[in-house]
């Protein structure tokens, strides 16, 4: 007997934003109540930087759940240059911290506190590879001079593999890629690497930016 269909009940978020205070209160439950667990971004503003911040953020987070609704959030650090690796790994052998995540400084929302110069996140990240700890990324460079649409592929060829390559055992989880690089990337490299495709990003045009 084949199976030809998969019910996904109490499906994972793999990547959500729900902010902290009013927002946060205003928009948990529409997860809550769908979904089993997520991965929860740190880009607050101050940004959740270590396993201290983790858990204030988790513990609102949990306040804010409505009554009902069985949901885990799944808590991440914000990779700085300045993380800590010993509390990187407490956190993580606590249960605390599941993955951290990479904000190239100035990508996006509040990513003002991310990397510029990867030498002084490299204690952290040759932990995280040591430990098995994913690091979640948001692939995009900076340059102006880049092309919105091909900041994905540039970063994979100027960041992404060189740092692999530099930690190949460095688990790493591409976020909402948008490309077709992207796609083949992940592809080519079957080892510590995957990927997230978020569904609206791929309908996303100049005339929509």
């Amino acid at each position: 007997m084949s199976t030809n269909r998969i019910t996904l009940r109490r499906p994972d978020d793999w990547h959500l934003h729900l902010r902290d205070g009013e927002m946060l209160k205003g928009v948990i439950g529409e997860t809550s109540e769908h979904f089993a667990r997520a991965i929860i971004m740190p880009n607050l503003v101050p940004p959740v930087v270590k396993t201290a911040d983790a858990v204030a953020y988790r513990d609102r987070i949990a306040a804010a759940i409505p009554s009902g609704h069985d949901f885990t959030p799944l808590m991440t650090l914000y990779l700085t240059e300045g993380s800590n690796p010993d509390d990187i790994e407490e956190g993580y052998k606590a249960g605390v911290i599941t993955a951290l995540k990479l904000y190239p400084a100035g990508a996006t929302t509040n990513s003002d506190s991310g990397v510029r110069n990867f030498d002084n996140a490299m204690p952290a990240l040759e932990r995280m590879a040591e430990l098995g700890i994913p690091l979640c990324v948001h692939g995009e460079v900076t340059d102006p001079d880049i092309d919105i649409f091909d900041r994905e592929a540039v970063f994979i060829d100027r960041v992404l593999d060189p740092l692999r390559k530099r930690l190949p055992e460095l688990r790493v989880l591409m976020e909402h890629i948008t490309t077709e690089d992207g796609v083949e990337y992940v592809k080519a490299n079957d080892k510590n690497l995957g990927a997230t495709i978020t569904t609206h990003h791929l309908i996303i045009n100049r005339n929509a930016i």
